[in-house]
């Protein structure tokens, strides 16, 4: 499945069922849930752009916790 044909169905999800809630009459649920709509919605347009900047590639050693003294 290719990534835009996710982010379709993402959308088209969300708003389905954001409509099927209205037309039942949960309305106050809607808006209740308008926040984490609208981050959904936020969620689907960050995935839709394309990655501006590659990785560089190169990794980063780990560095090791200190044992024994806690602050």
């Amino acid at each position: 499945m290719t990534k835009q044909v996710m982010i379709t169905t993402a959308t088209v999800t969300v708003f389905a069922w954001s409509v099927v809630m209205v037309a039942f009459g949960q309305v106050a649920a809607i808006a209740t849930l308008a926040p984490a709509l609208g981050l959904t919605v936020h969620q689907i347009v960050l995935a839709a752009r394309p990655q501006s900047a590659p990785a560089s590639g190169h990794r980063v050693a780990a560095v090791p916790d200190k044992e024994g003294g806690a602050p």
